[in-house]
């Protein structure tokens, strides 16, 4: 709270949700795809909400969100439809609720740039709701977090949206999802052992590429070839045949054959629409093939911003000499990312040690 701010504090909860990467798989978890499969793994940072819970005054907003990376701090009326500076976060709450009596001041902060590609949007709604479900009693299981998130991007906001995002931020861990019909699917968490996940660990990198990741024109006319069916459907096979191909080289143990995957999924991409793998994406990529990266995946849709993952040899001296040939550009910068086994984390802070 700010000095000028007097009212007691009743509650403070907090949030964390994890993001992904190498989502092999993308593009078939939506609705124009009808069925599909995705490999991904979830990784940190990811998104932070802190939630202060205060005795609603009269005259007072009933909201307040602090969006950090924005610089955004604003007060609002409970929202009914209609959104303001950020309507991501406005329109969770308004499909969460806010209790009768209390008001909410609500931050939201990620390590990762908006735009990256790598699910922050579904982030950031499956936190807000885990931080609101909370204060409602804590009722929601993962499953449902993910549904809801993935309702109010789609029904709230009518954006494009699949829904292997939501499920990597309430889920966690590497998941094999099989979307059987959309939105319904299967998550399989797949377990590896510990030490293959450190040695997998050591070996992703994820690159920003600069730019925001944006739904352009390109997508739109991906979208609208596919809604077509046809010829044009069978272009997803070959993307979902990949995250099956990504599912059995982890189970193996095969690193080189994941990567291999990650290629020919990235691949498949550009068989979509060559500008899905963007320029930015195709420089970072030959330097990855001259230090002898085994893998890299384009993030998301793809387009001309956002992310590619990489997979990186067993020499870890080569790995650190192609970052620093990647980031020569100073367009380009490596987020440090960790395996996160654990999805939607939420709890609260005990106030009385607080107030010490």
């Amino acid at each position: 709270m700010s000095a000028a701010d007097n009212r007691k504090l009743l509650r403070l909860i907090h949030s964390q949700a994890p993001i992904r990467v190498c989502d092999n798989g993308g593009w078939s978890d939506t609705w124009f795809a009808g069925h599909g499969q995705v490999f991904h793994i979830a990784v940190v940072p990811g998104v932070e909400v802190q939630m202060k819970v205060f005795a609603q005054t009269p005259g007072e907003p009933r909201i307040t969100i602090h969006a950090e990376n924005y610089g955004d701090r604003y007060s609002i009326e409970p929202p009914t439809g209609h959104y303001s500076k950020h309507p991501l976060i406005e329109a969770a709450m308004e499909y969460m609720g806010i209790p009768h009596g209390v008001a909410v001041d609500v931050s939201i902060h990620s390590e990762v740039p908006a735009g990256c590609s790598t699910g922050t949007s579904a982030a950031v709604s499956t936190a807000l709701i885990g931080a609101l479900d909370m204060l409602r009693g804590g009722r929601l299981a993962a499953h449902e977090v993910a549904l809801a998130a993935q309702q109010i991007e789609t029904r709230m906001l009518n954006l494009q949206c699949g829904i292997q995002d939501q499920i990597a931020s309430a889920h966690g861990g590497i998941n094999f999802i099989d979307m059987y019909q959309y939105p319904h699917a299967s998550v399989s968490r797949l377990h590896v052992p510990e030490m293959l996940l450190w040695e997998l660990e050591a070996r992703l990198s994820l690159v920003f590429v600069g730019q925001s990741h944006n739904s352009s024109d390109v997508h739109k006319q991906v979208i609208a070839e596919l809604e077509r069916g046809g010829s044009a459907q069978d272009k997803l096979e070959p993307i979902r045949r990949c995250a099956r191909e990504a599912k059995e080289a982890l189970c193996a143990g095969d690193l080189p054959r994941l990567g291999r995957s990650m290629i020919d999924n990235t691949a498949a991409q550009a068989a979509l629409h060559p500008e899905l793998v963007g320029v930015h994406h195709r420089a970072i990529i030959e330097i990855a093939r001259a230090h002898h990266a085994i893998g890299w995946k384009v993030n998301g849709a793809g387009g001309e911003g956002g992310s590619i993952t990489l997979l990186s040899g067993p020499d870890f001296a080569e790995k650190r000499a192609m970052m620093q040939a990647i980031e020569a550009n100073d367009q380009y910068r490596e987020i440090p990312i960790r395996l996160s086994p654990e999805g939607l984390r939420v709890w609260e802070s005990h106030l009385p040690a607080l107030e010490k």
